[in-house]
């Protein structure tokens, strides 16, 4: 299993997952030309993609989730709440997810988890591969942490996980007091420290990568969230590697620890 960041904050995301030969992709809030462009840098062909999951109809994360459908054939998915709220799916011929299910692609299970977020029905998202049961989460657009944002972020080899906002940041920021509000509500995003502390109750042996996302290029800075999120991650077991993504470059590959590579290499030896 690999996973990329192909870009993460307020002006689109999307995460590329791979196992063996199946490609997924959590998420398209770039135009279709970014998204070759960016698919490309790595060796990444769009026609590769055998599906794209989307979390919610927010433009950020949905922008080129359609035509890149239509353009390169890939499989879309999302919550019924999120293709009702985006005319643009139904027209792709959007598969309606029901939250918490589990849908089986070539090489990998997806796994969707209901998140607090101000959308239709939000969705995490949670790829798991059937050779090894090595497994890729992301979790970005959450309000608070909940029951199922735990569930959705425990034992996961890797984990891109929101670190949005610095809250003295955010309240010292330009936004408007109701945009200010609607960020640090329930329903918006995880704040830098509420990042740290998730990050830490979900600390496993197998973790290797945490992945910080959707940082707000106004309320919040690289060195202050992965120091944040660091500081909490010192003093548990966790023995990989902190990253931060970036909203106008690729990260990564990101890999889970070898012994799981390891296994997966043996599976392809035996087919």
């Amino acid at each position: 299993m690999k996973l990329w960041v192909l870009g993460s904050g307020s002006s689109g995301n999307a995460v590329l997952i791979e196992s063996g030969e199946s490609r997924v992709l959590v998420d398209a809030g770039f135009g279709t030309r970014t998204l070759s462009t960016r698919l490309r840098a790595i060796g990444v062909e769009p026609g590769s993609i055998e599906a794209c999951i989307v979390t919610h109809e927010h433009t950020d994360h949905v922008k080129g989730a359609a035509a890149g459908a239509l353009r390169w054939g890939w499989t879309l998915l999302a919550s019924e709440g999120t293709v009702d709220a985006c005319p643009e799916l139904q027209t792709a011929n959007c598969i309606r997810v029901a939250s918490g299910a589990s849908i089986d692609l070539s090489r990998v299970r997806v796994t969707t988890y209901a998140t607090p977020h101000d959308a239709a029905s939000p969705i995490g998202v949670r790829v798991t591969s059937l050779r090894n049961g090595a497994s890729a989460v992301v979790c970005t657009d959450v309000g608070h942490v909940n029951e199922g944002v735990r569930a959705l972020c425990d034992d996961a080899d890797l984990l891109v996980l929101e670190s949005n906002h610095d809250e003295g940041m955010l309240r010292a920021g330009p936004y408007p007091p109701s945009v200010r509000a609607r960020i640090a509500s329930r329903t918006g995003h995880l704040s830098n420290r509420a990042c740290a502390g998730l990050a830490r109750d979900v600390v496993h042996a197998n973790l290797a990568h945490v992945v910080l996302a959707h940082l707000s290029e106004n309320c919040n800075d690289h060195g202050v969230a992965h120091a944040t999120t660091a500081d909490a991650l010192r003093r548990t077991r966790f023995r990989g590697r902190l990253s931060v993504a970036m909203q106008h470059d690729v990260v990564g590959p990101f890999l889970p620890r070898a012994s799981r590579a390891e296994a997966e290499a043996q599976y392809t030896l035996g087919l």
